[in-house]
C-alpha cells in the first residue's frame, strides 16, 4: 500500500467519523437552533406556544425531546410526551438540508426504543399532505383513523 493510498484511507475514516449521527437530550441552549428547525419544517411558529419554559415542563413531568446530532448540528428533534395512558410524538422532524438520507428511520428508530422504555400506546398527529412522514410512520405500524377529526383549542378564552 503506498502512501498515498493510506492517506486517502485516513481521510474517509475520518469523513467517516465526522458524519456520525447522534442522539441526546435537550437541553435550554439548543432553543434557538430547535426552534429554526421547527420553523423550516413548518413545526414552529409563536401560535403554537412552543418556548423553552414550555419544552423543560414537559420533560420535568416525564417527556423527552431527543435531539439528533450530525457533525454538531442539530438535524432533527422528536418530542415525546405522555399523560400515563398514552405516548404523544410530536415535532419528529429533520431539518430540510438533510432530509432524504434515511436519517427519519433513524431518528424514528431511536424514539421507539424509547417509546418501548415508557410502554404506552402512541399517538400523533401529520398532516395528510405530508406523505413522506406517512410512510415512515406506517412502517413503523401506526394507523390512520378516517373517521376522526383534529380539534383544537389553542386560546382559552376568559
Amino acid at each position: 500500500m503506498t502512501l498515498c493510498n493510506i492517506g486517502h484511507i485516513q481521510n474517509y475514516e475520518l469523513m467517516k467519523e465526522k458524519s456520525k449521527i447522534s442522539f441526546r437530550n435537550y437541553i435550554p441552549d439548543d432553543f434557538n437552533e430547535v426552534m429554526n428547525l421547527w420553523i423550516l419544517t413548518g413545526m414552529g411558529g409563536k401560535e403554537r406556544g412552543d418556548n423553552n419554559e414550555v419544552i423543560m415542563r414537559t420533560i420535568n413531568a416525564g417527556g423527552r425531546l431527543l435531539i439528533m446530532e450530525q457533525n454538531g448540528k442539530i438535524t432533527g428533534t422528536a418530542w415525546l410526551t405522555h399523560d400515563n395512558r398514552r405516548t404523544f410524538l410530536h415535532h419528529f422532524g429533520i431539518h430540510p438540508n438533510f432530509q432524504g438520507q434515511g436519517l427519519s428511520v433513524k431518528l424514528m428508530d431511536e424514539c421507539m426504543k424509547i417509546i418501548k422504555e415508557i410502554g404506552y400506546q402512541v399517538k400523533l398527529e401529520v398532516h395528510k399532505q405530508n406523505i413522506k412522514a406517512l410512510k415512515v410512520y406506517k412502517k413503523y405500524g401506526f394507523i390512520d383513523f378516517d373517521d376522526y377529526e383534529l380539534m383544537m383549542l389553542r386560546e382559552i378564552p376568559d
